[in-house]
């Protein structure tokens, strides 16, 4: 079973990533885009085959140390 955990910066929490990148695509000619949140994407390849038993596992995985849960948040998706 594969896992796919989406990890983000919470809002209110400042993005100097994702501002330089919206600053970069204005820079560009896309004067459209207002705003950019940047984050990652990890895929893991689990042994588990119980789907409740993985998104458990994950999770734990996520809090103890994929995401920093103070300004980040996870979405964790079973693929």
């Amino acid at each position: 079973m594969k896992a796919r955990v989406t990890v983000m910066l919470k809002n209110g929490v400042l993005d100097p990533q994702g501002e330089a990148v919206r600053h970069a695509l204005g820079s560009l000619g896309f004067a459209g885009v207002n705003g950019v949140r940047q984050g990652k994407v990890i895929e893991l390849d689990l042994a588990e085959t119980d789907a409740a038993k993985a998104e458990a596992e994950v999770r734990a995985m996520c809090d103890k140390l994929l995401a920093n849960t103070v300004i980040e948040s996870y979405r964790v998706e079973l693929i």
